[in-house]
């Protein structure tokens, strides 16, 4: 047992983890346009997450059992808070603030608090569960997204609702119940499109041809995928994003910052990054296949799952492929509530692991 083993941390995901680090820092440091105080800022809050990691593995799987329930009621109090007393900013209600300036996303936690309360539910009844059983999963789950949704957040809305679906899959869903719910969705459509947001709306109708509205709706969208296709095979070269250096790239340290890599280190640096992703959720998948119990084999797996959302919906987003949804690049983007919730979940994924109960 090495020394990291010991301090209950997975070589493998934490030496990944530490790559996505590395491109970060590069990438954030030439999006800001080679700002040392963003960077900076990056650092600490890089540091700050690897902290909250090693102090998540330390907690047992079993203390992380007691814990999901309560986190999870925090949680939706603190979302009803955000409703009533949230700090306003660029149209949206989504942060608590304090009298010292430091705010942060209740949302955030809910991406962690749902998982575990779903999978602290569902390895207290058999399995597969039956309607019933189903019918109260998808109420925990659907009175979070609507209270997200309401901030208005339609990205950590979805990331939530993916997470709570993640954990009715892997709870063994029936097919044919997973059918009924797709038609439900299907029915639900025009109700869905009558609560979004006008903004929301032309978001996905100009997801088809962004070029039909080149410098409104569609504007992210069409930037987003010149600076991806400019990159070409080997990119441009590491500070010479023309796009987010003469800030035609909106959002570029966070929700874009997919296409100011990709303009950089082209087509082969997006494989190279990619790769490391699908380590990452491989070996996710890897401890939740070797967990000894239902909760923490759901728990992992939802956790991974979430991260693999994380990163396909910002990739589809930025190359054009997803509407605009306001979702940043996990352990890349600039950022702070969602690295650290990040973080907290690996840290969770790691204490699943080395904490098993070697037998043989």
């Amino acid at each position: 047992m090495n020394r990291l083993q010991r301090w209950h941390i997975d070589p493998p995901l934490f030496y990944a983890m530490l790559a996505l680090s590395g491109i970060s820092l590069l990438v954030v440091y030439s999006a800001s346009a080679e700002n040392l105080t963003v960077l900076a800022k990056h650092v600490v809050r890089l540091t700050l997450g690897f902290g909250i990691l090693f102090v998540a593995a330390q907690i047992r799987p079993e203390d992380l059992r007691r814990m999901a329930p309560i986190l999870f009621v925090v949680a939706l109090v603190l979302l009803v808070a955000v409703l009533g007393v949230g700090i306003v900013s660029k149209g949206a209600r989504r942060w608590l603030g304090f009298r010292n300036g430091i705010s942060f996303q209740p949302s955030e936690i809910m991406k962690l608090a749902l998982p575990m309360m779903l999978a602290w539910y569902f390895a207290r009844v058999p399995l597969p569960p039956n309607l019933r059983h189903l019918a109260i999963a998808a109420i925990v789950t659907i009175v979070p997204v609507l209270l997200i949704a309401k901030q208005p957040d339609l990205g950590t809305a979805l990331l939530v609702f993916g997470s709570g679906f993640a954990l009715l899959f892997l709870a063994g869903m029936y097919w044919r119940i997973l059918v009924a719910l797709s038609v439900l969705a299907g029915i639900a459509i025009p109700y869905i499109w009558g609560h979004l947001h006008a903004y929301q709306q032309k978001r996905i109708l100009t997801l088809l041809d962004p070029a039909s509205d080149p410098l409104g709706a569609g504007y992210h969208t069409m930037q987003g995928m010149i600076a991806i296709g400019s990159g070409g095979f080997f990119g441009k070269g590491w500070l010479n994003s023309s796009q987010a250096h003469l800030e035609y790239l909106p959002e570029s340290s966070t929700d874009f910052i997919f296409a100011v890599f990709a303009e950089e280190f082209g087509l082969l640096g997006i494989l190279v990054l990619l790769g490391i992703y699908l380590f990452i959720v491989y070996r996710g998948f890897t401890i939740a296949w070797l967990a000894q119990e239902s909760f923490t084999r759901m728990l992992a797996g939802g956790l991974t799952l979430v991260f693999f959302f994380y990163f396909f919906v910002n990739v589809g987003m930025v190359s054009g492929i997803l509407p605009v949804v306001g979702v940043p690049l996990p352990l890349i983007s600039y950022g702070g509530t969602a690295l650290v919730t990040l973080m907290a979940a690996f840290g969770m994924l790691m204490s699943i692991h080395t904490h098993r109960k070697i037998t043989g």
